[in-house]
């Protein structure tokens, strides 16, 4: 695992210009913010040695480089979900790459299904901390980066999530905060499954980003999450979820998580 991660980072050195210390993972309906990129240049993961390739609609599948509110940044337009059939070593490849790059900050994003009563589809929620449901676990095997048993109780780097509210606040964004549960999918929850999470605690669920951050935190890597309410799993407003629909709620979200994540990456 080492040598493939070693060799994936040595061909992106070769074809990078730029060296960045933050990386953005973007999730479901979220890619636009490339669009907010500067001077950016571009790797199909296809050209990519060792690394998956997405195959979910709305996960374009490459690597893209260059400036974002200052600073140099790589970006991650399409992830990789368990789902697929990917095992969580190939899921969560990249970030072990990116500790390669040398990236210090991972800011990933998510479209999830909200479950607390007091959110709305199209609402933004920081994530200060998530719940792992997933049926394997991403550091399991032999061990490759930090502690054998690492520390998850701020998973979620507090200083960023006091600046992304801070943010929020100055462009009079409102953002919500909670607790997000990641499982493995394909399918959008039940009803009772819904309840159950809400019960232990969880604000929202997705198919996604718990794995990437245990990693990013094994590899010493902070970490900022924010997601998209893109349907309701809310006793009393639960409706039929498509992912067209989610796409389409994730799209109208995206003015407003780009202009929070810009001006964070500014000031991280």
């Amino acid at each position: 695992m080492l040598e493939k991660i070693k060799e994936t980072a040595s061909f992106l050195k070769n074809k990078m210009t730029t060296k960045p210390e933050t990386a953005i993972i973007l999730g479901t309906g979220l890619g636009s913010l490339v669009n907010e990129i500067e001077n950016k240049y571009e790797i199909s993961y296809t050209e990519i040695p060792n690394f998956p390739v997405s195959t979910v609609e709305g996960h374009s599948g490459k690597l893209i480089f260059g400036q974002l509110g200052g600073k140099d940044i790589m970006a991650m337009q399409g992830r990789f979900h368990y789902y697929e059939g990917y095992s969580m070593k190939e899921v969560t490849f990249p970030v072990r790459v990116m500790k390669e790059l040398g990236i210090k900050t991972l800011f990933v994003s998510n479209a999830c299904g909200g479950m607390n009563p007091n959110f709305e589809i199209g609402d933004l929620m920081i994530i200060t901390d998530h719940i792992n449901f997933f049926p394997e676990h991403p550091l399991r095997g032999k061990n490759i980066y930090g502690d054998r048993f690492p520390d998850m109780s701020q998973a979620y780097d507090k200083g960023l999530i006091n600046q992304a509210k801070e943010i929020a606040k100055e462009m009079k964004i409102t953002v919500k905060e909670g607790i997000y549960l990641g499982t493995q999918g394909p399918t959008f929850e039940s009803p009772a499954e819904y309840k159950m999470f809400h019960i232990w605690g969880a604000d929202a669920v997705g198919m996604s980003t718990v794995p990437e951050v245990i990693v990013a935190n094994h590899a010493g890597i902070r970490v900022f999450g924010c997601s998209v309410i893109t349907d309701l799993g809310v006793e009393g407003k639960i409706v039929e979820a498509s992912h067209e629909e989610v796409q389409i709620a994730a799209d109208a979200a995206q003015p407003k998580m780009t202009a929070i994540m810009r001006e964070l990456i500014n000031r991280a």
